[in-house]
Parts: structure tokens; sequence; C-alpha cells
């Protein structure tokens, strides 16, 4: 038996950065530094991200108050 899967939908840099609420710019340098969320090169210079590992990324960082560091072990400032 085989089972379908319908492919996840794939957003370029501008269109996942605004889904996320950051600029384009911000999303490149988190790229760079390695802190944003998972990504693909669909060719030497487009950059794809998979819907679901944007959303999972969110929600990876989903907080209940302004002191809360997500479990990084950092203290609040």
């Amino acid at each position: 038996m085989t089972v379908e899967h319908s492919p996840t939908p794939k957003l370029r840099a501008p269109a996942a950065a605004d889904f996320l609420g950051l600029s384009a710019s911000t999303l490149s340098k988190m790229r760079l530094r390695g802190d944003g969320p998972p990504y693909s090169k669909a060719g030497p210079r487009v950059v794809v991200y998979d819907l679901r590992d944007l959303e999972s990324w969110l929600t990876a960082r989903k907080r209940t108050s302004t002191s809360d560091t997500g479990g990084t072990g950092l203290s609040p400032t």
C-alpha cells in the first residue's frame, strides 16, 4: 500500500521573513549566525524554507513571560 504525502509548501526568504514577522535582512543574518530556522538551498542564490520548519521554529520559541529564557540556562537581565 502506498501512502501519498502532499508536499509541504516552501517559501523563499522574503516570504519566510514576512511569515515570521522579521525583515529579510534579519533572517539573512540569522542564517549567517546559525540561529535561525532550518533552510535549504535550491540553487546557488536561492534559499527556501519549509513551512513546517518555520512553524516548529516559532513554536519552540514561545514564551509566557519576558523573563522566560526558554530553558537556555541564561539568566534574565
